[in-house]
């Protein structure tokens, strides 16, 4: 097959939002431990693709608000308050900085990068919640002192079920500003998404992509969040977004695709993005090892 060099994609994340619908954890294998990472060198570059969980499993609310009986949908919100409240996103936020420091990567294409407003007060429940997951990531890296900046964003599900409820994803790209230059920029929903399921509630996934010159040299850096779940319907819609992705590279000559893509080697997704000039960088890097990241506890326990 015929590629152009050098394209790469990272065909899995760090963590996986409702990963338990794709595969079942296996708890016989541990996971194999991340690699050692260290900073690029002169002339190197480096990308990194970061997860950043919402902290709590969406779809057993979604999945509670979508039923018939109503009577448990406020019961399954506060369930993944609490979990929220576990995974501590503003502590791990501080693990989170430190992994890209160490990196130093030019490039950080970033999923599930929520904004959460929750303000359960007038229910008679003592929750106020307000966090805003780029905020306190670049917030953290400015403290260790990287300049690091969003050089494209999409918003994705915008999910508002209740009065006082509201939390929205993005999608983002930073970039180290001391090393690249931004010169042309897009986000977009995909044209084939889930959509409405619930009242206040549509399921949208998308992408980001710029383009970028590091060290003289032109680059294309794409970052999406393909939809999870492992029917053949949501199989079947995971490899049309891969297919816009595709068309989205076109003929570009050096194209790093990152994401959560939530499927396998094999898998039509993967045969889309193989068919489209890419090559898994993971599988190419590191022949017949096992990389995948799915799944976890949704209190990371």
């Amino acid at each position: 097959m015929s590629l152009r060099s050098p394209i790469v994609y990272l065909c899995a994340s760090l963590f996986l939002a409702g990963c338990a619908d794709e595969l079942a954890p296996d708890t016989t294998t541990p996971l194999m431990p991340t690699a050692a990472v260290k900073a690029p060198k002169q002339g190197e570059l480096g990308v990194m693709s970061y997860n950043l969980y919402v902290g709590a499993d969406l779809d057993q609310v979604i999945g509670a608000l979508v039923n018939a009986d109503p009577a448990d949908d406020f019961p399954a919100l506060l369930n993944a308050i609490d979990v929220l409240g576990q995974t501590d996103y503003p502590s791990r936020v501080e693990a989170i900085a430190d992994a890209i420091a160490a990196a130093r990567p030019d490039v950080v294409g970033l999923q599930e990068v929520w904004t959460i407003a929750i303000d359960l007060r007038p229910y008679g429940v003592p929750v106020a919640i307000d966090l805003d997951f780029q905020a306190l990531l670049q917030d953290a890296l400015a403290a260790r002192g990287l300049n690091y900046a969003a050089a494209a964003s999409v918003q994705n599900t915008d999910a508002g079920p209740f009065p006082g409820i509201r939390v929205v994803d993005h999608d983002v790209i930073l970039v180290d500003q001391d090393r690249v230059t931004v010169t042309g920029a897009t986000g977009r929903n995909f044209a084939a998404n889930i959509g409405p399921v619930a009242p206040g509630i549509s399921l949208l996934r998308g992408y980001v992509a710029i383009e970028a010159t590091i060290a003289g040299r032109s680059y294309t850096f794409v970052n999406a969040h393909l939809e999870s779940g492992k029917s053949a319907a949501i199989t079947g819609l995971r490899a049309l977004q891969a297919t816009e992705l595709v068309s989205v590279i076109g003929s570009a000559p050096t194209v790093m695709l990152m994401g959560d893509l939530n499927d396998v080697p094999g898998s039509p997704m993967h045969q889309v993005l193989t068919a489209g000039g890419l090559v898994d960088a993971w599988s190419a890097l590191r022949p017949g090892a096992r990389g995948l990241t799915c799944c976890h506890a949704p209190d990371l326990s």
